[in-house]
């Protein structure tokens, strides 16, 4: 009988391999950045390996894929990356809703939605090029997958962003996207809901986007509306990424405002139906309120709002709008404006809306937190064992096998990573050891950075980046490359 030789073995753990089969009892080796072999519990094949965690009573899995984030400048500013490593989170989808740090650079304050991601001086990286090079030379804890933002092409090559592109401002775009790609970049993503990209057509969006299809790249959209016309944004992002022939991710899907609540009973569907000529795909995060920019459009009385950052009021932060306003006894809509720029969570959603998308066979999970927040939402600190411990444990919405996929090798092929995502030979040596008793979010609106419990491990690329509580500070994270075909699953 042949012996596989390991560096570490991880002896008697319950494993969820990713594909979202059963879980098992076994044993899983790594050497260097690879998994080597995997063992089961009736398996008799020899393994010897220099050293063994005996992981008895906890669960191992391939280490979570957080399929949106605005952790650009986070992997750089912070690279032991606590937030995401303390949750399990192995690698980061960056870029995304048209906001990336490349390719633009300001001389002035960075204009919404662009500020999510820091002031001017966060913007050092004018090519893709540059940017993998810091990542190359600087690595995170954690993985880096980055899509390249509209909203930061047509500042970098437009003059003025309230119009439609002209062809050859597209051309250009065009020409920067493909380096881009070139350069490290996996895909393109559009935030057709912000101002700085709400004025681009479906033409101009599938014209870049056909240059990032071309290179086996992934599209995602904030699309253009999540309330009252969110049928329409369906079909648009729909007929956009067919006409370039890219995969789609319709980012965090909602259903807003108390008026559209319940209506994921007709959006679901519909893209169910989508998805059957082409590939779409969803992203959610699970909790009923979502943040962004403390924006005039989005102040309602209809709804909770609570600010998040605001550089005219910084002691305003993590406190109600309408507590402020009352407090100076102004309408809503004056307290936004003095507060601006400034950022807020809004609890625009129906819980049930987001159970059905987390139940949705398209669905995986994206943070969308913003870690730039001075108060930030809790999904930054919260969002995995969240899933998995309320969502799949408590609540029994879906199972831990479906919880774990939906955050592992369904995001792996979405994005087109083919050796992440699975407990297999071959396979990156990305790993999460949990308790599946104890697992569970902890960060909350009001005190939004509390670390979550029952993470017990994590191995990014096969160095230890997280145990007992502290991120080790090793930085075995790299950027990586997806590559998705039109038409693939």
């Amino acid at each position: 009988m042949p012996v596989t030789e390991a560096e570490i073995l991880f002896c008697n753990a319950l494993i969820y391999d990713g594909t979202g089969i059963p879980s098992f009892n076994g044993d899983v080796a790594v050497t260097g950045d690879r998994i080597v072999a995997v063992r089961t519990a009736a398996s008799k094949d020899d393994i010897r390996a220099e050293q063994k965690l005996d992981v008895r009573g906890l669960a191992l899995a391939p280490g979570f894929i957080d399929a949106h984030t605005h952790d650009d400048r986070a992997v750089i500013d912070c690279p032991d990356m606590t937030p995401k490593i303390s949750q399990g989170v192995t690698t980061v989808v960056t870029g995304n809703c048209g906001i990336s740090l490349a390719p633009v650079s300001f001389d002035g304050d960075p204009p919404a939605p662009m500020n999510l991601l820091g002031g001017r001086e966060a913007y050092g990286f004018p090519t893709m090029a540059a940017y993998a090079d810091w990542l190359q030379r600087v690595p995170p804890s954690v993985n880096v997958l980055a899509l390249i933002g509209h909203s930061a092409l047509r500042l970098a090559v437009m003059k003025d962003v309230s119009l439609v592109a002209t062809s050859d401002e597209i051309a250009e775009m065009r020409g920067c996207v493909a380096q881009c790609m070139e350069d490290g970049a996996s895909g393109f993503s559009t935030g057709l809901f912000y101002p700085t990209n709400a004025a681009a057509d479906e033409n101009e969006v599938a014209a870049i986007g056909y240059a990032v299809a071309e290179r086996g790249g992934v599209y995602t959209t904030h699309m253009r509306d999540e309330s009252v016309h969110v049928i329409d944004s369906i079909h648009e992002a729909s007929r956009t990424a067919r006409s370039a022939q890219l995969p789609l991710l319709i980012s965090h899907h909602k259903c807003a405002g108390v008026e559209n609540w319940g209506r994921t009973s007709e959006t679901l569907p519909l893209i169910q139906q989508l998805a059957s000529s082409q590939p779409i795909n969803v992203d959610v995060y699970p909790y009923a309120a979502g943040s962004t920019n403390l924006r005039e459009d989005l102040v309602t009385e209809k709804v909770r709002i609570m600010v998040t950052w605001s550089r005219a009021h910084p002691e305003m932060s993590g406190r109600d709008l309408a507590d402020i306003a009352d407090d100076w006894g102004v309408s809503l809509l004056e307290a936004a404006r003095r507060l601006d720029p400034a950022g807020a969570i809004y609890f625009q959603m129906h819980e049930d809306d987001v159970c059905r998308i987390l139940q949705s066979e398209l669905s995986v999970v994206g943070s969308d937190g913003l870690p730039h927040d001075d108060h930030p939402h809790p999904r930054l600190w919260g969002t995995f064992p969240r899933i998995i411990g309320k969502f799949a444990r408590e609540m029994g919405l879906l199972s831990m096998e479906a919880a774990i996929h939906k955050m592992t090798g369904k995001t792996a092929d979405v994005f087109g990573l083919k050796n992440r995502g699975r407990i297999a030979p071959g396979f990156a040596a990305d790993i999460v050891i949990f308790n599946p008793g104890t697992i569970i979010d902890k960060a909350t609106y009001e005190d939004p950075e509390l670390r979550s419990v029952g993470i017990e491990m994590v191995f990014v690329n096969g160095a230890l980046a997280f145990r007992s509580g502290n991120a080790t500070e090793q930085g075995g994270g790299k950027l990586l490359r997806g590559y998705r075909e039109w038409g693939s699953s």
